[in-house]
Parts: structure tokens; sequence; C-alpha cells
């Protein structure tokens, strides 16, 4: 107690320090506290019997600093007025503390952006559709064009905010398919090539026999231009030699690597590694880089690029990592479990012809909590000619198929509503009217929807949408019905 000399040391304290067990034995405890003193330690109540555990930091050999619990006891040790010290290592705690709360965090932050995102999609639907209504009546007054065109266009601006938000979120509508990244990447390429400029080198590698994923191609896409434009971002004040690096391989992913990821799942997955050799962050900007609307870019952008790329490859059951040393670069890596090769290529029936003839005089029944969205839907099919019955609650859509008297030729209905929701209330009326088809309207994610009975279909319509993607979709749903029934 008076020197603070190590009297002895076990194997496990050799073994978690560096130090043998003879160099233990010439040296005193302020080495493994190399900000206090003695005295401080005696203080702290370090040496006094019965005191509460202290958490403090230790130094190993190497100089790493290792996060430990003390516990003291006074002893008489070979003659001498000691102290037995009982550290536990709990710097890997630490680690997974700091982990979940992180991971709390971007949850919590998740839940808010989703929720938002989804109750201003109904509002934008109805200002860009009005928009579009209201531009195709100023032809000829140039002046009021170009002022409802500065709406349209803020609307839109709005509506990829929002799309941005649900990624992260990860409440967006996926269409996965079973794909090749190597394809993914090369179709990008020139693209890629445009965003990033001349004077950086851009190079891909990938191993032989890349696997397949499962992943909406339209979403890795967006990770790729996000990822390449954060690159360029980083080597903007690099006059030669910028190059930034796009490679692929199989990796298979074990035990080591659910311990930092305890959401991971150990397997086979595709990896995907983007490298840049611009400033690269610190420790601290890297613990904040998925989070929405953070930048490093002081007025430039919106925060949300990386954001977004985080919320799509969670989506798409993957994980993504991030390495980075200020002045030597950076590398974002994308891990996405493999899956078995398809057995053809998909198929492209479902995709609506844009040239189809969008009007039509079928009877539709539209029913929409949103007074707006429903006044504005009805507007535009009104418009293509259609007749349309609509009710806002769905407890009263059967009456109105029982009032009517004509054919009821499709059904469009929100997914998630008060009382009865849009799979039930379909399953409901095709009792009544067999020859009705349905097509579902819904802001909410994939995982939400098929939580509320509507799984992998066609006949399905993500807000916000456009006049024309609503009267595309609902030909489209009329056309496949009438060519299944010839």
């Amino acid at each position: 107690r008076q020197t603070g000399e190590f009297l002895e040391v076990n194997d496990a304290a050799v073994n978690k320090y560096g130090y043998s067990r003879e160099q233990f034995l010439k040296m005193k405890v302020l080495e493994l506290h190399p900000d206090e003193r003695l005295d401080d330690l005696v203080e702290n109540a370090l040496v006094v019997a019965g005191i509460q555990p202290r958490e403090i930091c230790h130094s190993t050999k190497d100089g790493r600093q290792i996060e430990v619990r003390v516990m003291a006891q006074s002893i008489d040790f070979a003659g001498r007025q000691a102290e037995m010290m009982i550290i536990e290592d709990i710097s890997e705690r630490r680690r997974l503390e700091e982990q979940l709360r992180q991971s709390q965090k971007m949850e919590a932050v998740g839940t808010l952006a989703g929720g938002i995102a989804h109750d201003f999609n109904n509002l934008l639907t109805v200002i860009s559709g009005y928009s579009q209504v209201i531009l195709e009546r100023t032809l000829g007054d140039e002046q009021l064009t170009r002022e409802v065109q500065q709406i349209e266009s803020a609307s839109n601006r709005a509506i990829s905010l929002i799309r941005q938000l649900l990624a992260y979120s990860r409440r967006q509508m996926l269409q996965p398919q079973v794909l090749n990244l190597e394809q993914v990447v090369a179709g990008v390429e020139k693209l890629l090539h445009r965003l990033i400029g001349e004077h950086i080198e851009l190079v891909t590698r990938s191993t032989a026999g890349i696997g397949w994923v499962k992943a909406d191609p339209g979403q890795m896409e967006q990770v790729l231009v996000n990822l390449a434009v954060n690159a360029r971002d980083a080597m903007e004040n690099i006059r030669g030699g910028a190059r930034l690096v796009f490679e692929l391989q199989n990796i298979h992913l074990g035990e080591d690597f659910k311990r930092d990821h305890p959401d991971a799942r150990p397997g086979e997955y595709v990896m995907l590694a983007v490298t840049d050799n611009g400033c690269g962050m610190n420790a601290e900007t890297q613990a904040h880089i998925f989070e929405p609307f953070f930048t490093t870019k002081s007025g430039r952008g919106t925060g949300l690029g990386l954001a977004t790329v985080y919320g799509i490859v969670k989506q798409s059951g993957g994980h993504i990592t991030v390495n980075s040393l200020e002045g030597r670069g950076t590398t974002f890596r994308i891990f996405l479990p493999r899956v078995e090769a398809p057995m053809h290529a998909s198929s492209k029936s479902g995709v609506h012809d844009a040239s189809m003839l969008l009007s039509g005089n079928e009877t539709l029944l539209l029913v929409e909590d949103d007074d707006g969205l429903r006044a504005l839907a009805r507007k535009i099919l009104v418009r293509q000619g259609y007749t349309v019955l609509e009710t806002a609650r769905s407890s009263q859509a059967e009456q109105v198929c029982r009032d009517h008297d004509g054919v009821i030729h499709l059904l469009l209905t929100d997914v998630v509503m008060p009382g009865v929701g849009g799979k039930e209330l379909s399953e409901k009326l095709s009792l009544l009217r067999p020859e009705m088809q349905t097509l579902f309207i819904s802001g909410y994610n994939d995982d939400l929807v098929s939580r509320h009975g509507v799984g992998e279909v066609t006949n399905f319509l993500q807000k916000p949408f456009t006049p024309g993607s609503l009267s595309q979709k609902v030909r489209q749903v009329l056309d496949q019905a009438t060519a299944r029934q010839s």
C-alpha cells in the first residue's frame, strides 16, 4: 500500500496487459494509470476495503487503452499490508452497449422520419397532382404556366426528399429482383463517369463467379450514385491522382462479424467495397455519418445521401460499414446475402406500355379516407372517361356496391384505413362483385403492407403518385383482367 508495487499477478493479467510476470513485479500500479497519482488512487478508495467497484481506463504494454472494472480488498500478503485488486475487462461490453445505443437512436430517428414522410405523402400527392391538372389549363398563358411549374418543381423536390426519408427509415416499397451486382455496376458506370468528372479515375474490380443477391435494382443504382457523389466531394481538393474504386467479391461472414454487428447473420454474402483516396473522416464524423441531415458539406446537400444508402442496404437485408482515416481516404463496404441464381430472366410482362391508351369508360369504386387525395384521384379518373363511385369509409363501400345497378370493374382502395383495411375490404366485396378487380394504394412500406395481408402483388400503386402513374396503373389492371378473361 505504501509503494504501489505489484507483489503478484495471475496469468490472466499477464495475457491481458502484455507484460511478463517478471516485468509486472518490477512495476508500480501507476504505470497502468498514466494520468493518476498513487495518493489519488488511495483517495479514490481503490485501496479501501468494502468500496464500490470503479470503472476506469488502463494502459496495456502496447499502449492500448482498455476499460476495466476494478474491485479492491485489503489483505496481508507475505507479511505486508497489501491490496488485492480484482480487474474485469469491460471494453467489449462498453462497445456493445454503445452499438446498442447507436442502433436504438438510428431506429428512433428512422421511425420519426418514416412517420413524417408518410403523412407528407398524401399532401404532396395533392399538391403535385393539382399542379399538373392546372398546367393543362394554362396553355397560352406563359406567365401563369411558369408560376405553376415552380409549384410543381418544388413539390417534386419535396417528394424526392420524402422518398429519401422513407429509404432511410426502411419504409419505402421495394421491387426486389434476383440480380448480379456486377451487372448493376456495369450498367451505371457511364453515369458515374459523368457524375464524378474526368479528373477522377474510376476503377472496377471483381473476382470470378460473383454471386446473386435479391434487391431492388433501381435502389441499388441509387446506392452506387450516392456513394460515388460522396467520394467525389471527398476528393475535390486532390489535383492529381484522385481515384474511386468499386470492388466486388464473394465473402463469408462469421461469428467475428456478428460480434461487431449483432443484427447480422453469419453466412454467404456478396461484398461491394467503394474506396476513395480523399480527405477521409475522423472517428466522431464516422459515428454520425449515416444519420439523416448530418452533413460535413457546409451548406451543400441535404445530408440524406448516406442515410438513404444505409436505409436501402438495411431494408435489403444487408449491412454497411465504413473505415476511414483523415487524409488517407474512406472505404464503404456493403454486404448483401447471397441467394440462388434465377432459373430464367425476369419477365417484363407486368410493365405497362406508356403508349397504351390511358382513357376508359369502366366504372370504378374509389375508397380513400383522405378527402384531398380522394378528390384528386376522382378528378383525374373522371377526366379520363371513367365513372367513379367514391366513399371515404370502407364500412360504406359494401352499401355502394349493393346500390349500384351496373358492373363495377375496379376497386381502388387504400391498404391501411380506419376499421376494415383494404385487403379485407377487397375480399368482402369480391363476394358481391366477383368480376371486380382491385388496385391497392399505400404510402407505407412493404413490411407494413404485408402485415395488412397485401403481399407481392402487381396491382399496387405507391404514394405519392402522379396523375399519369394513376391513370396508367388503372388502365394496366383493367387490361390485364380483360386479357385473362379472353
